[in-house]
């Protein structure tokens, strides 16, 4: 999986007051915790998440205080606002090398379903999954080949299978599926129809 590096500043633990003044000056507040560590509060710029932020991809978050320390983590939460939709705060959950790390990786297709050459609709429903995984083993992203997907079948998250990754989601949490359309449905009742015609005479 790849790397994101953000560089950020340590703060005390402040009322709304001080919250909202941090926000001000485009800073964003984090928080980072993990287990066997003391919660570490720092602001991060505005700017500097939106490689974050702005994407639908997975990193491990190389975070550098300046205090001199340093820590991997992931993002555990983003807070946005409900109108700007800026980012108003991170949660960060701190990992390391030798423990697993549950994460939401992007699923990516790939193939031309047999479904959709028949007339179907292809549908992506969901756009993640949950995995866990060493760091050395996270997949930037999961594709799932299509192509053999007929009408009305789907691909769940207990299908899929990689080495050294454990799916995290509900195995029946489905990833795509192709349906059924309007004019398919039309078609086989025209079918129909004709066909008792055709017994009747």
């Amino acid at each position: 999986m790849k790397h994101f590096e953000i560089n950020g500043k340590v703060r005390e633990v402040g009322n709304k007051a001080v919250i909202k003044a941090i926000r001000k000056q485009g800073l964003v507040p984090c928080n980072l915790y993990g287990q066997g560590m003391e919660n570490v509060l720092f602001t991060v710029n505005d700017k500097d998440l939106q490689g974050i932020t702005n994407t639908p991809a997975s990193f491990i978050i190389d975070i550098k205080l300046d205090n001199g320390k340093a820590y991997q983590a992931v993002v555990h939460e983003l807070q946005f606002h409900p109108v700007k939709d800026n980012c108003l705060h991170v949660d960060f959950l701190a990992v390391s090398e030798d423990k697993p790390i549950a994460i939401k990786v992007p699923i990516t297709v790939s193939g031309h379903p047999v479904g959709v050459q028949k007339g179907g609709k292809f549908v992506l429903v969901s756009r993640f999954v949950k995995i866990s995984a060493l760091m050395k083993d996270l997949p930037d992203n999961i594709n799932i080949d299509v192509t053999p997907l007929d009408i009305e079948k789907r691909v769940v998250a207990g299908d899929i299978k990689l080495e050294g990754v454990s799916v995290v989601s509900p195995k029946d949490t489905i990833i795509c599926t192709v349906k059924a359309t309007r004019n398919m449905s039309a078609q086989v009742a025209d079918e129909g129809a004709e066909g008792a015609e055709g017994a009747a005479e």
